[in-house]
Order: structure tokens, then C-alpha cells, then sequence
């Protein structure tokens, strides 16, 4: 009857085990890193693209037909003697014409003015627009506020 376990197999599976428990953690280890650096690596490769993207626009502005074209696209400017026209899609506007005082009147969309002149029109009519004052504004108990001056 031949025996199922002999000392052999059973020092041999001892072995195994034991560089099992030795060699895993290690293994486990060393695998988790390499995907670390991989991830790493790839991040670099990234950012240096964006780095090379950022220089080359760094350098468009080198050009200066390119700063010409820059500042009439995002600021809206125009060349001494060139008119100025703003295309407005009619389906996206509202047909009602804006009102004749008032900082609607300065938001006008037809304005050739550049933005910052228009933020400033709009302060000056805010600061004089006149302010209508409701009676029955509550006051902190909920009753009527009493009347300025006594």
C-alpha cells in the first residue's frame, strides 16, 4: 500500500509555502510599484506635451499679425479708420427694442464701444438712475415702514 504522504513531499510542500510567504509581499510589491511608475511616466509625458503646447503659443505671441488677430477676436478691437460691425443672430435675439433711459439703454447691442467703456456707461447711469422706493416695504416686525424723517 503505497503511502498517500511521505516525509519528502511533506518537507518539499513546507518549503514551498514557506518561500511562498518570503517571496509574495515582495513580488506583490514591486508589481504595485512598476504600475506606479508607469502612471508616473505617463503623467511626465503630459505634462511635458502641455509644456511644449504652452511654449509654442508662448511664441505665437512673438507675431504680431498674431496679437493684431488676438485683440480683435477676444477684445474687439478695431484698426484707426475701420468700422466695426457685430453680426447678431436673429433667432437668438428678442425682437424688443432696449429702453430709452436706464442701464438697458447702455447694454444696447448695436455699441461699438469696447467693454470696459460700456461697464463704465452702466455705472454712470446706475449712479443716477433714480430709485423707486415702495411704502409697503415691511419693516423688521412685519409692519409698514414708519415715513423717513420722523
Amino acid at each position: 500500500m503505497p503511502r498517500l504522504f511521505t516525509v519528502r513531499a511533506m518537507v518539499f510542500s513546507c518549503v514551498l509555502l514557506l518561500a511562498f510567504v518570503l517571496v509574495y509581499p515582495t513580488l506583490h510589491s514591486y508589481l504595485q510599484q512598476r504600475v506606479e511608475v508607469d502612471q508616473l511616466r505617463a503623467e511626465v509625458e503630459a505634462a511635458r506635451e502641455r509644456n511644449d503646447d504652452l511654449e509654442a503659443d508662448l511664441l505665437r505671441w512673438d507675431d504680431e499679425a498674431y496679437v493684431r488677430a488676438q485683440a480683435r477676436e477676444r477684445l474687439s478691437f478695431v484698426m484707426p479708420g475701420e468700422k466695426a460691425f457685430r453680426v447678431i443672430d436673429p433667432e437668438t435675439v428678442p425682437d424688443t427694442p432696449p429702453a430709452a433711459e436706464g442701464p438697458a439703454s447702455v447694454l444696447d447691442s448695436g455699441s461699438t464701444l469696447p467693454w470696459y467703456a460700456t461697464v463704465w456707461e452702466s455705472v454712470a447711469v446706475a449712479g443716477v438712475t433714480p430709485v423707486q422706493e415702495d411704502a409697503a416695504t415691511p419693516g423688521d416686525n412685519g409692519t409698514p415702514a414708519p415715513p423717513a424723517g420722523g
